[in-house]
């Protein structure tokens, strides 16, 4: 693909199908017309859910590019099938693969890697060229457990728990890091209501948005809810506005196995987020989504009008 002058090349690693709001940020990214999207990286979550989680990214993954308007020339590099084994084997895939030829391109735009899941396939990168941390690139990970004591809305953090070997990796490397702990994608919330407004009623991709996330509400939250986080989207809302975050840098930690978290030593930063300005993340998309089926109900006309007749 050809780099596109003027827009941000982001690159997209998503555990599609392991809950119900990668599918938001990931139609949100491919809505976005200042986003070059340069490859979705279906990855896996683990196999407490089902023995084939990456299978199941990628199936989700190729049923939004079908939903979602003038999404078909996007290339899939399917990643990992399991966690990394240790901190110092990369697991070869396409999607590590494809991670390293953007990061070492000639192109000399910025790179943004927004990750929904665990870093295991940022981290077989690092781990195959460990050249590309000297690049041009972002890793944006929505994952981690809180920092200072801030009490966790649940535990272990999921995507952290998919593989500690991997944001180990990516935490001690020197690439560009830019956290978005749990404290605060959660609070990228909705309520079914706004969402039966604001996204129902636009298009097959609208539709199929609030389905499977009621869907998935109804089967796994344990009570009558009428809200969803969606908590990948914060990744998509800082790269489109990175001003509309408050952020801290903080010493990188390591975390055990069992995901908490241990206080770092040395001097590698990283960029941690407190705040998200949720406002704009959420009112942007809903504008975005109405538009594209405003758009596609009644797209531009292409013909030439007739020249002003002369007297």
């Amino acid at each position: 693909m050809t780099p596109t002058p003027n827009r941000t090349r982001v690159l997209i690693s998503t555990d599609a199908k392991n809950e119900a709001d990668d599918q938001f940020a990931i139609v949100h990214a491919l809505l976005s017309p200042t986003l070059d999207i340069r490859g979705i990286l279906p990855a896996h979550f683990g196999n407490a859910r089902t023995p084939d989680s990456l299978g199941e990214s990628r199936r989700e993954v190729d049923l939004l590019l079908k939903l979602t308007p003038s999404s078909d020339a996007i290339r899939i590099a399917d990643g990992s099938p399991t966690a990394l084994p240790d901190e110092r084997t990369a697991i070869d895939s396409a999607a590590a693969r494809l991670i390293i030829e953007e990061s070492l391109t000639d192109d000399s735009s910025p790179l943004f890697i927004a990750v929904l899941g665990p870093l295991t396939d940022v981290a077989s990168a690092l781990l195959l060229e460990p050249s590309i941390a000297d690049r041009d690139i972002t890793v944006v990970w929505i994952g981690g457990p809180p920092y200072d004591d801030i009490e966790a809305v649940y535990w272990p953090e999921y995507n952290l728990s998919n593989d500690v070997n991997a944001a180990n990796v990516v935490f001690a490397s020197g690439v560009t890091l830019w956290q978005l702990p749990m404290n605060v994608y959660t609070l990228a919330g909705v309520g079914y209501a706004e969402l039966d407004a604001k996204v129902r009623p636009y298009g097959e991709v609208g539709a199929y948005l609030v389905r499977q996330l009621l869907e998935w509400n109804a089967s796994n939250m344990g009570r009558a809810v009428d809200f969803r986080s969606l908590g990948d989207s914060p990744a998509i809302g800082v790269i489109l506005n990175p001003f509309g975050a408050v952020w801290k840098k903080r010493i990188a930690p390591r975390f055990a196995p069992d995901g908490s978290m241990i206080a770092g030593a040395g001097d590698r930063r990283i960029r941690v987020c407190e705040r998200v300005e949720t406002r704009y993340l959420l009112a942007d998309f809903f504008a975005k989504i109405r538009q594209a089926e405003s758009e596609r109900r009644h797209p531009p006309s292409t013909t030439k009008s007739a020249p002003d007749a002369q007297p």
